[in-house]
């Protein structure tokens, strides 16, 4: 039998590179899950059932979905197993990112860890099931200028992870008017170390 026009498809070898839409969490703390997403990136509600929810910080129907079926159960050895070890979400700007994490402080919320990666500015803090959630701003402001940095750099293939900071340091820079360049640079310098060492959620 002859496929129709409509269902043929046309063989190609060029990837089609589609956007990330959403992730998904399982979960045994859903309304916490959904209030802590709601406070941190602004997630709203489209949709909740006994089973889960569907919520989103954009137009999309949803960003970050809730599975809470019967059954689960937390693992205690969470760090040490592979999986996924963070999401991240991007500022327009410094000043967003400097704002936010003082509104969340606020609220008693405050991240596990800071890095200047070099190519990235990132604030990473743990949700209520102990997954990380990064907030950041690009270095640079530029993604083409950034993974240039990134590719050519000495300094990232010498240390691609970058160099830890002490966010209340960094934030009184910025409330003194210091500008994010300058800023950027002492921290990725070292300038503006943390109080103890942070914990990155890996095994020790």
């Amino acid at each position: 039998m002859k496929q129709s026009k409509e269902t043929m498809v046309a063989p190609t070898e060029t990837t089609i590179r589609p956007t990330l839409h959403h992730v998904t969490f399982k979960t045994t703390r859903l309304h916490e899950m959904i209030d802590w997403y709601s406070k941190v990136v602004g997630v709203d509600v489209n949709f909740r059932f006994p089973g889960g929810a569907f919520t989103s910080n954009d137009r999309a129907n949803h960003r970050i979905a809730f599975l809470a079926a019967p059954g689960l159960n937390d693992d205690a050895e969470k760090v040490g197993h592979a999986g996924l070890h963070h999401t991240a979400f991007e500022y327009e700007s410094f000043d967003d990112l400097m704002s936010s994490y003082a509104r969340l402080k606020g609220l008693g919320i405050e991240p596990d860890v800071c890095f200047n990666h070099g190519v990235t500015t990132s604030l990473y803090y743990a949700d209520p099931d102990g997954n990380l959630v990064e907030l950041q701003v690009d270095d640079f402001a530029d993604w083409d200028r950034s993974s240039e940095w990134m590719r050519a750099a000495r300094q990232f293939a010498a240390d691609p992870i970058g160099v830890f900071f002490d966010a209340d340091l960094v934030l009184a820079a910025h409330e003194d008017g210091v500008p994010f360049d300058q800023t950027r640079e002492h921290s990725y310098a070292g300038k503006y170390p943390p109080k103890s060492t942070p914990n990155l959620h890996l095994p020790q």
